[in-house]
């Protein structure tokens, strides 16, 4: 029976010499009969299927495991509390799933801490792990316990925030990536949710052209001017010239030179590199204005780190782009246009550029690697020469709109 209880119906049944009394919480009495209805459905099934599993397992009472929902020998049951559970890995992921933390959770307790020590000497890298971590606690995904973390809750977090541009989304992926994988390294979870990137990001891929350079650098102003030099000229990252100092440079009497990077994104940033003509007499030029120091910052600044900063670099940036009228461009683009280069120069050697470059995968690499149709040809050459076998018949070459087949027959 069905009956009112201030603005809510309620029912009323006994099933099995028990009473059973719930609310509706629904206000029509037709949508309350049919609750009560499906209520008695489920208990009779519920029933239906106890009978058939103390037949089939031969016993005399049967229980629900409270992890997997599968009827049991209530002979058999483990329990704990109030619940029980057909077997000893049913509890185990029970009381998995009771511990596992949600997102913001696992953010501030675990991620959050780590991130501070691991990344210590990275102040903007900290920083940046600490506004992806804001953006995913203010989101709809940051009680999701992080084993339930599935590709529609990052679907999800990217369209909460898409009146954002693909780098701030991006912010707040990489965040989220970083961290699933953290509570995968840890046992944290049996496996990290995958995580994409939100298309569109800004990218760093344009080479400047010798006029380019030339015209910015020339409207550069000081100290701005000669570390975008060593930029250019070494490949080498903005906080690498930031922070470089003279214990690492060595300039020797016949114009040679080296700088010594050490310190870095990983392992492989810290590398030696030999300085250009015009990085040594730059480098000569500071040193002889400084004193001749041994040590200290070969950029300092009154700064409350004592190097020249990013925003000081940016503003002189900004004052170049503006006096040179070359195309806007960012200043990591100056390391970009070095690697495309010097890639040139390596002929197609990228575990060479990737020591240069300080990269810890020739993966990275292998974007300024681009090889031109007539270098690979060679390559055939040179391995069929080596072999005693006359010149290929067949050489590779350039197509242009409305150039004959790639491959032509070689003069004989």
């Amino acid at each position: 029976m069905i009956y009112k209880r201030g603005r809510f119906y309620w029912y009323r049944f006994t099933f099995e010499g028990f009473e059973v009394r719930e609310s509706t919480k629904q206000t029509n009495d037709k949508t309350a009969r049919a609750m009560e209805s499906a209520h008695r459905t489920r208990l009779a099934k519920l029933a239906k299927d106890k009978d058939e599993a103390r037949d089939r397992l031969g016993c005399s009472q049967v229980e629900t495991c409270h992890e997997c929902e599968r009827l049991f020998n209530a002979e058999k049951a483990l329990r704990h509390g109030e619940n029980t559970f057909c077997a000893p890995k049913c509890a185990n992921q029970w009381g998995r799933a009771r511990s596992m933390p949600t997102l913001a959770q696992f953010l501030a307790d675990r991620f959050l801490p780590h991130v501070e020590v691991a990344l210590k000497a990275k102040s903007k890298s900290v920083q940046y792990y600490r506004q992806g971590a804001r953006m995913l606690e203010r989101s709809n995904i940051s009680g999701v316990r992080l084993d339930e973390l599935t590709g529609e809750h990052v679907g999800r977090f990217a369209s909460e925030n898409d009146r954002l541009s693909a780098s701030g989304i991006n912010m707040g992926l990489r965040t989220l990536r970083r961290a699933v994988n953290l509570a995968y390294s840890w046992g944290v979870i049996e496996k990290p949710v995958k995580v994409a990137l939100a298309t569109g990001e800004v990218q760093r891929e344009r080479v400047l052209s010798e006029r380019e350079t030339a015209q910015y650098l020339a409207h550069c102003p000081q100290p701005w001017r000669d570390a975008a030099t060593i930029m250019l000229d070494e490949g080498a990252r903005p906080g690498e010239v930031f922070v470089l100092r003279w214990e690492c440079v060595s300039l020797a009497e016949d114009g040679s030179g080296f700088i010594k990077i050490m310190d870095g994104k990983s392992k492989a940033a810290r590398r030696t590199l030999p300085t250009t003509p015009r990085v040594t007499d730059l480098l000569n030029a500071r040193l002889k204005a400084q004193g001749s120091p041994t040590e200290g910052f070969v950029f300092p600044t009154n700064s409350k780190d004592g190097h020249l900063e990013v925003q000081t670099a940016k503003r002189q940036h900004l004052v170049a782009l503006k006096s040179s009228q070359v195309k806007p461009f960012v200043p990591y683009v100056l390391r970009h246009t070095a690697l495309t280069r010097l890639a040139a120069a390596a002929r197609g050697d990228v575990f060479a550029l990737a020591k240069i470059a300080g990269h810890s995968s020739i993966v990275i690499t292998q974007k300024y690697v681009k090889p031109e149709a007539e270098t690979v040809s060679a390559v055939f050459y040179r391995l069929t020469a080596e072999n005693g076998e006359a010149e290929p018949r067949h050489k590779i070459r350039h197509i242009q709109p409305g150039a004959p087949p790639l491959v032509s027959e070689a003069a004989s």
